[in-house]
């Protein structure tokens, strides 16, 4: 399933897409990943994850992978793993869009919460999800690697109710 969509111009957005992330699609997202993140994700897991059959999603603005989602759903819950909009194309509302996405694809997976770690140094990301409506229900200590040795991580839940 591949699904178009058209924003107003006060969001920044022309036409972009969404459609499934394929096994081709890796070194762009991979390469996407490295831009965007100092401690990207490998090919590896996202090759593991496509494996996996978890919801792996991408986005595309005319010929350009801009961003990709995953996430995984099972016994009523899901869990957004990543999230990622290229380093060029933040700022716009695509990290939005591309969220609220995911949030639907949990819905379709019948999940009552989805549940996301995020690190509170990307400030970004955490008024993202704080806006979207996700609430803190906990922390991860030492949970991402970082210059220092590690960084604690935020956990946030969103209920989905129907």
């Amino acid at each position: 399933m591949t699904e178009s969509l058209q924003q107003g111009a006060e969001t920044g957005i022309a036409a972009v897409r969404i459609r499934p992330m394929l096994i081709s699609d890796l070194a762009a997202v991979t390469q996407n990943e490295t831009r965007a993140y100092a401690f990207p994700w490998s090919p590896g897991i996202f090759a593991d994850c496509l494996a996996a059959e978890h919801e792996c999603w991408v986005l595309e603005e005319g010929e350009s992978l801009i961003g990709h989602g995953i996430l995984s759903a099972a016994a009523g819950e899901a869990h957004l793993l990543n999230l990622c909009v290229a380093r060029d194309h933040q700022g716009r509302g695509l990290g939005r869009l591309l969220a609220e996405w995911m949030i639907e694809r949990a819905r379709l997976r019948q999940a009552g919460v989805i549940f996301l770690e995020v690190r509170p140094s990307n400030r970004a990301a955490c008024q993202l999800y704080d806006s979207i409506g996700f609430c803190d229900v906990g922390r991860r200590p030492g949970y991402y690697p970082d210059a220092r040795g590690s960084e604690d991580a935020r956990v946030m839940a969103m209920e989905l109710l129907p």
